[in-house]
């Protein structure tokens, strides 16, 4: 029997505040352990939480970029369970009432058409605290701590619906975790910084036989940090949920691990369902109006979302679709981009020295686009030099690891280090008759009709001169004086 598979993401979206949601403790990613802490975020009897308003509004700028409706009242309930790591034995979040609702994020389908992957719901709600264990692993540990800095961070939910359009295949669950980061990026609501827990995800996984509409038992794969062992564990879940319903049983619902060194799921305990956590309306939070002035302002103030760019920028510059793709990706590099491309000649050039020379400087020194050294302005005024032929590509490299490294103006470089192309017709002259004399054998297999050895030529041209020369110029002399050297 054939099986098709039902894959849906619950995505956690730590918010980019300046506070905690329900307090004024600050957000401090590196922090020592519960150094930004108080009676509400710790859940000491008596505290009363007041909301945080940026992350309301993060939330519906979130709403609005994934095509959501957004509810004119949304409510706060009380989601109970218990864990070390929740100080008031339950969590303030959103159950009935959420924010947002009903929208989509359209991606690639597998068939190479946009399909509009369902977004069930948008809710807010608070993280938990960090647990901290002695050794390496769970069952490696003594005892464990602890930390509650993390506590009450507002903690977005984006939740896909597997009614409408849920996600069917591991590559297009790749596309919808890679291009979701990205919008959240460009409206800027949170960094996604994934070594730092802001963007991770509950996975669900069924299958159920090829057009059929009932859905099978799903699985659960909690707190998944990393989209290599999201696709990991979804590999190994539909071989092993196929495996099971070839042999005629019944998949269990439940929530499961995923071990990263073996690259499996095993089974954690069965899974949860909504009464469980015994949802009731929050008594210390009043029923949010959302102002409908306040969505206009919100949409009014909303950035330029990635196709968008995609698109204006492919129209305005007219560099190759697979460059746009590579320079828009992260919001960071498409913004350095065109803050060069307002100085920038030539955009081709200006997007091949990123992909190809800026982004290596930057890998190899381990720096995001943000951090990089070399500003935009003084980027665009080296690729305009090799543009105007003024310096070689080689001269160009080497002044920007320059800039890379030391700082500096382009030309301040090539005046400093003495790196001007040498632009004197005689001496360049001697120079390739020169390398012709050196060269017999080469120069006889040009003069026999193959123009190929002329790159070798050049090559120790360019060798003497230490790469001064311009490799451009350099094939029509050398054609001019062999020419000259037959007649």
């Amino acid at each position: 029997m054939d099986f098709e598979t039902v894959i849906g993401f619950e995505t956690h979206v730590e918010l980019k505040t300046r506070t905690k949601l329900f307090c004024d403790c600050p957000v401090k990613y590196e922090a020592s352990p519960n150094a930004f802490i108080c009676p509400v975020c710790t859940g000491q009897p008596g505290a009363l939480p007041v909301l945080n308003k940026k992350a309301v509004e993060h939330t519906i700028r979130t709403g609005l970029a994934l095509n959501c409706e957004i509810n004119p009242q949304a409510r706060f309930a009380r989601k109970n369970y218990f864990y070390p790591d929740l100080p008031k034995g339950y969590q303030i979040s959103q159950f009935e009432r959420p924010f947002c609702e009903n929208g989509f994020l359209e991606i690639p389908g597998d068939d190479g058409q946009p399909y509009a992957v369902g977004i069930k719901r948008i809710h807010l709600e608070e993280d938990a605290g960090k647990l901290v264990h002695s050794a390496g692993s769970f069952e490696e540990s003594e005892y464990s701590l602890v930390d509650y800095n993390r506590s009450s961070i507002p903690l977005m939910e984006i939740v896909t619906d597997h009614e409408r359009n849920p996600l069917r295949s591991l590559s297009e669950a790749r596309a919808y975790l890679e291009k979701l980061r990205q919008i959240l990026q460009y409206i800027e609501v949170s960094d996604c910084v994934i070594e730092m827990g802001q963007f991770r995800c509950d996975v669900n996984i069924s299958l159920r036989p090829v057009n059929s509409r009932v859905f099978g038992n799903r699985s659960e794969i909690k707190n998944m940090a990393s989209i290599r062992y999201i696709l990991n564990a979804l590999e190994y879940e539909v071989n092993r949920q196929s495996e099971v319903l070839q042999s005629g049983e019944l998949v269990p619902q439940e929530t499961r691990l995923f071990d990263e060194e073996k690259k499996i799921t095993l089974p954690m305990r069965s899974k949860e369902d909504a009464p469980d956590y015994r949802y009731f309306p929050d008594p210390d939070l009043l029923e949010i109006e959302i102002d409908q002035g306040l969505i206009e302002e919100i949409e009014e103030t909303m950035p330029e979302l990635p196709d968008m760019r995609v698109r204006r920028i492919t129209k305005a510059f007219g560099i190759p679709n697979g460059d746009v793709m590579i320079l828009t990706k992260d919001k960071g590099v498409s913004d350095y981009f065109e803050g060069c491309a307002s100085y920038c000649r030539d955009m081709k050039r200006l997007s091949r020295w990123m992909i190809k020379d800026l982004f290596k400087l930057l890998k190899d020194a381990s720096l995001p686009i943000e951090e990089c050294p070399v500003a935009p302005g003084d980027f665009s005024d080296l690729v305009n030099l090799i543009a105007g032929g003024d310096i070689t590509d080689r001269i160009g490299r080497v002044v920007l690891g320059e800039m890379f490294t030391r700082g500096g103006s382009p030309g301040a470089i090539i005046e400093k280090k003495g790196l001007k192309p040498i632009q004197d017709t005689d001496l360049l002259t001697n120079l390739v008759k020169e390398v012709i004399t050196e060269n017999p054998k080469t120069v006889a297999r040009i003069k026999d009709g193959d123009k190929k050895p002329i790159d070798f030529l050049i090559g120790q041209i360019m060798k003497k001169t230490k790469g001064k020369a311009n490799p451009k110029s350099l094939r029509p002399l050398i054609e001019k004086i062999l020419s000259e050297e037959n007649s």
